[in-house]
């Protein structure tokens, strides 16, 4: 068996003074990275933690609690493919201390610091997810003015923020047309905006927080310690990424690299004290967006604090409203707990055109912009009476009605005489069927099957007698 024969004297002498010297020469510019290579190689091969090579590096009056002597590391040891001894935990390796929870008194505890609507809290990650083409930045430019003005530009009460907003896909001009066309749109001035929004542009200044290394997911260090003190400097509450593909380069579906990323930007939440927002694409295909839609692996998702997902309007709930352009109707959910509600009850938007008069001449025909502004699903009850029910019974009780709206003798056309309405006209013939589903979920008006003149079973409507 072959012993292995310990260092001699001099051995350890002539390893001390190499080590000493290679520290000296890191000093030297342009030699910083290769001298540490070397000599932190050598005591990766003797099994040195990395606590250990910090500690003889510092005692050599190099800097070693940066980010970038922590990589030196970290490559010298993937070259080698020796771990650290200590598992990163230190002079002494691994060590645990179980905490004793202590009482605190559930007033005293501090509530959750939210800073618009129940979806950015501030030390969290949340995200909205949406196909596209929908409206999901100009809901995130809306949003974004309301947040710095304080102002319920869609119904939702806030303070007035700090925002730091990254468009990492358009050009600067296209920002500057979606913030101005929303601020005209809703009045706004520019004491409304003031000195609380920041505005990057990706094509300018890329933003990039993790990157591929070797075949690893790595997190860019300087770029997030950066980041992090200029929120603070400027006291940002909100920090919205948009989108979150052009954050970082690794694999979307790689679920390890994503949550990696996600949680990334949960430090950033928290180290700075501010909401993160990250805007996300879905993938290609999907009906009915959820928090599963989004690109990537399902990481994304539960990494996230509060997730919305926006869906344009199907055909068939452009029939329900009356609508007649479906495309410019978006629903916004908060998909996290992933329990869908009916369509009239998600929160609903409209993206109205405005036009900004930046022609040559002046007045209209300049860009045409959209803008996301609030859209209440309608209610076939506003307007109707009690009265309105008994003259829409009465007609009914005249003929035999069906059920279906596709038949020629649908119960819809007795109650659209009835109370004056227009089936021609698609918000009228909406709001008819509507009223018809709340007869009948209400038990006022009942569905009964029998056959009709050609002796076939059918589906007709009938007012619901005292017995029924």
């Amino acid at each position: 068996m072959n012993m292995i024969k310990p260092p001699t004297d001099d051995e350890l002498k002539a390893a001390a003074t190499r080590r000493h010297d290679l520290f000296q020469a890191s000093k030297v510019p342009g030699q910083w990275a290769t001298a540490l290579s070397q000599v932190i190689e050598e005591m990766v091969k003797e099994f040195k933690s990395d606590h250990l090579i910090k500690t003889y590096g510092a005692a050599h009056g190099v800097c070693t609690n940066s980010p970038d002597f922590q990589n030196l590391i970290d490559l010298a040891r993937k070259k080698l493919k020796i771990s650290d001894p200590a598992h990163g935990m230190g002079f002494l390796g691994v060590h645990m201390r179980a905490t004793p929870y202590r009482w605190t008194a559930p007033e005293s505890i501090p509530p959750r610091d939210w800073l618009y609507g129940r979806h950015l809290i501030r030390k969290y990650v949340s995200a909205m997810i949406a196909p596209g083409a929908v409206g999901k930045t100009a809901m995130v430019t809306t949003e974004i003015l309301a947040m710095v003005s304080g102002k319920a530009l869609l119904g939702v009460e806030s303070e007035q923020l700090r925002v730091w907003y990254f468009n990492l896909e358009d050009p600067a001009e296209e920002t500057m047309r979606r913030i101005q066309a929303a601020a005209l749109h809703f009045g706004l001035k520019p004491d409304d905006i003031g000195d609380r929004l920041f505005v990057t542009h990706g094509r300018e200044h890329p933003l990039v927080v993790a990157d591929m290394e070797n075949g690893d997911a790595v997190i860019r260090w300087p770029v997030v310690h950066a980041l992090v003190d200029e929120i603070k400097d400027k006291g940002i509450d909100v920090v919205i990424i948009d989108p979150f593909v052009s954050c970082h380069k690794v694999p979307e579906n790689n679920n390890g690299s994503i949550d990696m990323v996600v949680k990334e930007w949960g430090k950033v939440a928290d180290q700075a004290d501010c909401a993160v927002l990250l805007v996300h694409h879905v993938r290609k295909g999907d009906q009915e967006v959820t928090t599963q839609s989004a690109r990537g692996g399902g990481a994304f998702g539960d990494a996230c604090r509060s997730v919305r997902v926006l869906n344009r309007m199907t055909e068939q709930e452009a029939k329900n409203s009356g609508v007649d352009n479906r495309r410019l109707y978006f629903s916004v959910l908060d998909d996290k707990p992933n329990l869908a509600p009916p369509a009239e009850k998600r929160d609903w938007f409209k993206l109205a055109s405005v036009d900004l008069g930046n022609t040559p001449f002046g007045g209209v025909g300049g860009d045409s912009v959209g803008v996301a502004t609030r859209w209440e699903w309608p209610d076939p009850l506003d307007g109707i009476t009690g009265g309105d029910f008994e003259r829409a019974a009465a007609a009914i009780k005249l003929g035999q009605w069906r059920a279906n709206s596709q038949a020629k003798d649908w119960v819809g056309l007795p109650v659209a005489k009835a109370l004056g309405f227009s089936l021609a006209v698609k918000q009228e013939r909406a709001k008819v069927a509507g009223l018809i589903k709340i007869w009948l979920a209400n038990g006022a008006l009942v569905k009964v099957e029998r056959q009709d003149e050609r002796r076939k079973m059918k589906v007709f409507v009938e007012v619901a007698s005292e017995d029924d």
